[in-house]
């Protein structure tokens, strides 16, 4: 029988040809200091230059290394959660493959993992990016802590280190990568981050655009309900529904305050049909809560006995 590594390294990479030989090389250097067995997991997001290739010449080379090469870009989540179904280390480390992660801080990470921790994120304080880059990261990392509770400053960083249960319980689409953490987080692993050293990128070009943003937006709503409130559907409807109902009532009320004190409301039509409107906007929020309750009351998938840490 095959003993599994101490350590899986998971590396996702688009169009990196000139990164993918150095990274190997400085990874191998650290796993021969730090003396641990060891397994190098490539993914080929859709390269068009010669990564791929490049990546083949290493397997060939080390049977450690493997790769695995998708049929097109589909985004980082995916090359991530390939890389976690691949993966048979006992603690996992993911990296950027531009060379911005610097390998010599991998001990860190082991560090905070021998003292306990699920996963460990790195922190890049100091950053080599371009505002068009850190602003938007710096933005969406505060609503993220302010939403979430989830005391990370840099969640989308590549460098992070996991056990593997923590890996096993994960499941990434579309920009979720970046919310790792938050997912950890919330179903109450032990997480933590160590600060690290940024490289400014020598080669190749960032795949980070503006349209990420929107995306990663949209994705952080979906985090903040799949971990509040997936199992308590009504409460999210509701509370809005409430709300709703609750402003288009007070309308009303003053409505019909005027119609008793000044004999008409010729001019407050309007604010009669907004009230009108909250109201029924109300009604209809709290009955999609209670349908989404039924649901998931008749699908059998949740449970509400406490989870049993593993020992």
């Amino acid at each position: 029988m095959i003993k599994s590594p101490q350590i899986s390294f998971i590396i996702p990479a688009k169009d990196e040809e000139k990164t993918i030989r150095s990274l190997y090389s400085q990874i191998l250097a650290e796993v021969k200091k730090l003396k641990k067995t060891y397994e190098i997991i490539f993914i080929d997001d859709g390269s068009n230059d010669k990564t791929f290739e490049i990546m083949k010449s290493l397997n060939k080379k080390d049977k450690n290394v493997i790769v695995i090469k998708h049929r097109g870009n589909w985004g980082k989540s995916v090359a991530l959660q390939n890389g976690f179904n691949k993966a048979t280390g006992e603690i996992i480390i993911t990296l950027d493959a531009d060379l911005q992660d610097n390998p010599n801080d991998i001990h860190k990470f082991l560090e905070k993992i021998n003292k306990g921790f699920d996963l460990v994120v790195g922190w890049k304080k100091k950053r080599y990016d371009p505002i068009s880059k850190t602003l938007p990261s710096k933005i969406g990392n505060f609503l993220t802590r302010t939403f979430t509770g989830a005391k990370i400053h840099d969640l989308n960083c590549g460098f992070k280190a996991y056990k593997k249960e923590v890996t096993e319980n994960l499941n990434l689409y579309g920009e979720m990568y970046k919310y790792i953490p938050v997912l950890a987080y919330k179903q109450n692993y032990k997480i933590t981050e160590v600060e690290i050293k940024h490289q400014k990128r020598k080669y190749g070009k960032s795949k980070y655009g503006w349209e990420r943003n929107l995306k990663g937006l949209l994705d952080l709503i979906s985090v903040i309900f799949l971990t509040g409130y997936s199992t308590r559907p009504g409460h999210f409807f509701g509370t809005i529904g409430a709300i709703s109902f609750f402003f288009g009532f007070l309308i009303g009320i003053y409505i019909t305050y005027l119609r008793i004190t000044t004999g008409g409301i010729d001019y407050h039509y309007p604010l009669l049909f907004l009230g009108v409107l909250l109201m029924v906007i109300g009604v209809q929020f709290v009955s999609t809560g209670l349908l989404a309750e039924s649901v998931l009351y008749s699908s059998k998938k949740f449970d509400y006995t406490p989870s049993i840490e593993k020992q």
